[in-house]
């Protein structure tokens, strides 16, 4: 396929902005949006060895992206297979390090640079490439063509909004989209969007996050902290974004006039948020506790910030009814199949355009609930806190809606095995 002049342009402007990227590393640093440690991994340089044998090389953009990928490399662990996992962001490299099986490693992306991407590929020579959702990185899809590495796109998504700014760019994006070997989607609307832009071989196989594990949690804190909260109702506001705090501040009032004794857990997106959600709240006249700083929800605190990373599943576990972040501010709603697998009533805000398939199949099931505002999310609260059989019948309802769509994982992998070659490559440099 004759390359556009559009990705042409692409590409020499990315090589040309290249001795611009310790600028914008050293930004990003300051802001506290890249490890200092690894910041060569950024620029294409390996901070590991490259494993010996066929290696799988999974990338996915962050946090939501990098646990949809988890059940392939758990199951590319159970083969003994080696699988290596970039992202782009400091939260998702935390995160993974404490998730990630025996085989498995991670690396941040480098920048969409042509030389960057040509250093990374020249390191890891992986067997195989599987792209998550929609990271669509041109000088990172040209570059794997250029190194031989086969693509797959795993768990595709391609939303209206995003279908209708590349329709404006057709040579561009079907010129990437045909180095994909098979794109693998979640949906059947997801499917066709894909096909009208390009894509050849595009396959319906279901959404990969159904198949991902419930977040862990430390069974010895948890049993101390059910302790500490025994008696009291609790609901968590979980992965939630500047103003999302007000609206359950705001809810808990109203539902402390009933029960005063509610305790609200919020566990920010961004955890270092916490401080200022915290002060924040104070000034609204509430008693909160940072988990950070190592404080307990005792008697008395009213809302607990949960400003640590990785925790969610301990929060969920606690917690039988969770509000879903992203969902009253900004666009798209938060992933919440994680809380419905754990058997937590879930609610939304009306922003969901993300999740929308999601969502819509829990409102149906009935193990899920849309408010659209504080009173409306109070009156929710108090329904459900009121009547402990229908917030458990609600729990069990999402656990069988997410159990139902299970299966994306198998199908990914029978797909993508047929684009793995069968040659043992050596592990030297």
């Amino acid at each position: 396929m004759r390359t556009p002049p559009s990705l042409v342009a692409y590409r020499l402007l990315t090589a040309l902005a290249s001795p611009l990227s310790g600028a914008l590393l050293s930004l990003r640093l300051n802001r506290g949006k890249e490890d200092p440690m690894r910041i060569d991994e950024r620029r294409g340089l390996a901070g590991l060895a490259r494993p010996a044998g066929r290696l799988v090389w999974l990338h996915g953009a962050s946090v939501g992206e990098a646990l949809s990928l988890m059940p392939l490399v758990e199951r590319l662990a159970g083969e003994g297979r080696p699988a290596l996992v970039t992202t782009g962001t400091v939260t998702s490299a935390r995160l993974l390090a404490k998730r990630l099986p025996p085989h498995a490693l991670h690396q941040f992306a480098p920048l969409d640079s042509p030389g960057m991407m040509r250093r990374f590929f020249a390191h890891w020579r992986p067997n195989l490439g599987l792209i998550a959702e929609s990271e669509i990185w041109p000088n990172m899809i040209v570059e794997a063509r250029r190194a031989g590495v086969p693509l797959a796109m795993v768990n595709a998504r391609m939303s209206r909004r995003s279908y209708e700014r590349w329709r404006r760019a057709p040579a561009f994006i079907g010129a990437l989209l045909g180095e994909i070997g098979v794109c693998l989607a979640q949906s059947a609307a997801d499917a066709q969007r894909l096909a009208s832009l390009g894509a050849g071989a595009v396959e319906v196989v279901g959404n990969l996050k159904y198949d991902a594990p419930p977040p862990p949690a430390d069974q010895k804190e948890l049993a101390e902290l059910a302790g500490l909260v025994s008696g009291r109702q609790i609901w968590v506001a979980a992965s939630t974004h500047a103003g999302e705090e007000a609206v359950a501040a705001e809810a808990h009032r109203r539902v402390a006039r009933v029960f005063p004794d509610v305790l609200t857990l919020i566990a920010p997106r961004h955890p270092d948020r916490g401080e200022a959600i915290a002060a924040e709240l104070k000034a609204l006249g509430f008693a909160c506790a940072l988990r950070s700083r190592g404080e307990r929800p005792q008697r008395g605190v009213e809302i607990y910030i949960c400003d640590t990373l990785g925790e969610l599943g301990l929060f969920y576990r606690l917690a039988g009814v969770v509000l879903g972040g992203k969902s009253f501010v900004g666009e798209g709603g938060q992933n919440p199949i994680e809380p419905a697998k754990l058997g937590c009533a879930i609610l939304h805000g009306p922003r969901v355009g993300n999740f929308v398939d999601v969502y819509a199949l829990l409102d149906a099931a009935g193990g899920a609930a849309a408010v659209g505002n504080a009173d409306q999310l109070a009156t929710t609260l108090l329904t459900l806190f009121d009547d402990p059989g229908r917030l458990r019948a609600m729990g069990r309802a999402a656990v069988k809606a997410v159990e139902a769509q299970g299966g994306a994982a198998d199908r990914i992998m029978a797909a993508v095995a047929r684009l793995l070659p069968d040659d043992q490559p050596s592990a030297a440099a």
